[in-house]
């Protein structure tokens, strides 16, 4: 096996570097494209993975990043156009097959999602024979099914600027964004370290009003300017590729983490995606590593799972309904995850999920320790990147609920939801809710977390329904939960000014009280009652 580089043509005659990763052998192949703007080199161990398993593996820089030309606007329409482009090269080489698998984790699963589903692509994928027997140049409009893969495997997908900017349910993501713009904004390559480094000089560089003007104090840290930020924020349109992939019919594994802050994007994506599709949610973060702690059990070969997949979604092996399994935790099991589609005549032990209520002040629930009544102030904001809670009840900046130890073994599989009765004095509010596991020891460990905007009279009581993500946990007898609603989750996101402002330009902060209503208020999650346990890679490719 060798690696070359070569440039491939784009519709526009940009020629866009890509690395080339051949088997042995002259037989010809299927392929995996990866396009990426975090550079190509650092796919070089994953082409080789792919290719002593019989894959032709290309990673090619996106344009305007690292070794290709051009200038780079993230989520603008190029990469639909230069994946195409890059599909159809692939098929009109000798040593391909015809067959092509689009692979990509975070921005580069976009790119991979864009290239499937443009126009033509989104309702069909292209056959064998068709490739085979050629197609219509590489032009954006002439693709048609020459341009699409057949195949996509979407990891971490990070869809779109919007999905990325804001939680679903309104607040700004102010230190992913940061650290993203930072280590990538318009620039052709990568600084990873290059927000801590502002950091270290600007301490309380991330509290600086207004957020849309950030950039400028953070261009002066960095030695270059930032126009593409103010675009991050204006953009508002959420969904999009979901809504494509609602007519694709090609197969989809979508890999996400629980601990990953768009875990429930991969969620969204699989549940409506039109063809075959299958959800691989595992215990792990963006970066879909595990804890290096975790027993030798909870640790899953990735890239022997994604190959095994493309050979069954390339075959046609793959049963069209929806399949998808939820790791528990760290614990080396998986469960299937809610919003499989099972076969008809499924019966109750096919779907052990079950909800199981905790009622906020109650002994057998979460009890209240402080904070019914409680002060949000955006000067002294609660920290996202601090598990402690302080103990001063006198002016306490959260409502703080504990549970009583779990008398046994509790399994998690499946969304999890706060429903809270609250009362703010200001017309706009983020209410926050964190969950945390505490083990016997009183270790810490988070579980769940969501939050939501809303905006209204102020003093006006109002039921809100906190999404609290996809949980994927076996919590230990004795465990003990707890559950914090505050005001901001800050340096995670923004911080809500609660004058009515728009957060992204307002210059004026103000504190704000709040209430909890214990009685009106209950913790949701999603409780295994029948243990049915499976296995990862069969149940991923059946």
């Amino acid at each position: 096996m060798s690696t070359r580089t070569v440039y491939v043509p784009t519709p526009d005659g940009t020629a866009l570097a890509t690395d080339v990763c051949l088997p042995d052998g002259t037989r010809p192949v299927p392929a995996v494209l990866i396009r990426t703007p975090y550079g190509r080199h650092a796919h070089r161990a994953e082409l080789r993975g792919w290719a002593a398993h019989g894959f032709a593996a290309l990673a090619q820089d996106v344009r305007g990043r690292h070794g290709s030309p051009g200038e780079w606007h993230p989520y603008r329409s190029d990469e639909a156009a230069d994946g195409a482009a890059a599909v159809a090269w692939t098929r009109a080489q000798t040593w391909s097959n015809g067959e092509v698998v689009a692979v990509g984790a975070s921005y580069a699963a976009y790119c991979a999602l864009a290239t499937a589903l443009t126009a033509r692509g989104a309702a069909g994928g292209t056959t064998r024979d068709d490739a085979r027997d050629g197609g219509p140049g590489p032009a954006p409009h002439g693709l048609g099914h020459w341009g699409v893969p057949d195949a996509v495997i979407a990891a971490v997908p990070a869809l779109g600027l919007a999905e990325t900017a804001r939680e679903a349910g309104g607040p700004e993501r102010l230190w992913a964004r940061a650290g993203w713009w930072a280590a990538h904004g318009d620039r052709g390559d990568s600084d990873p370290d290059a927000l801590a480094r502002v950091l270290a000089d600007d301490p309380r560089l991330l509290e600086h009003l207004p957020l849309a003007r950030l950039a400028e104090r953070l261009a002066g840290g960095l030695g270059r300017e930032l126009p593409s930020w103010s675009r991050l924020w204006a953009e508002r349109g959420r969904g999009r590729l979901v809504a494509l992939g609602a007519t694709a019919r090609l197969p989809l594994l979508a890999v996400g983490g629980t601990r990953d802050p768009f875990a429930e994007d991969t969620v969204a994506l699989w549940r409506g995606w039109g063809g075959p599709s299958r959800l691989l949610l595992g215990p792990w973060g963006h970066r879909l590593t595990a804890d290096p702690g975790a027993p030798d059990r909870a640790h899953l070969n990735l890239g022997a799972l994604y190959v095994r997949w493309a050979r069954a979604a390339l075959a046609g092996r793959l049963d069209p309904r929806r399949h998808g399994v939820i790791a528990l935790g760290d614990s080396g099991r998986w469960h299937t995850a809610p919003g499989t589609v099972l076969p008809p005549d499924a019966t109750p032990p096919d779907r052990p999920e079950t909800r199981c209520r905790w009622p906020f002040g109650s002994p057998t629930g979460l009890r209240l320790l402080h904070g019914a009544e409680f002060s949000a102030d955006p000067d002294r904001p609660v920290r996202s990147d601090d598990l402690a809670v302080p103990a001063d009840r006198d002016r306490p900046d959260r409502c703080l609920l504990l549970s009583p130890p779990l008398p046994r073994p509790l399994d998690l599989a499946g969304p999890a939801v706060a429903r809270i009765n609250v009362t703010a004095d200001t017309p706009s509010a983020d209410w926050a809710v964190r969950l945390t596991a505490l083990d016997p020891s009183g270790r810490a460990d988070p579980l769940a977390f969501g939050i939501v905007r809303r905006t209204g009279p102020p003093g006006e009581a109002a039921d809100i329904t906190v999404p609290l993500g996809t949980v994927g946990r076996r919590l230990p007898a004795g465990t003990r939960l707890r559950a914090e609603i505050a005001g901001h989750h800050f340096p995670a996101h923004a911080r809500n000014p609660h004058t009515g402002e728009n957060p992204v330009t307002a210059t004026r902060l103000a504190p704000s009280r709040r209430t909890v209503n214990t009685r009106g208020s209950a913790l949701h999650l999603p409780v295994v009652a029948r243990r049915r346990y499976v296995e990862p890679a069969p149940e991923i490719c059946r």
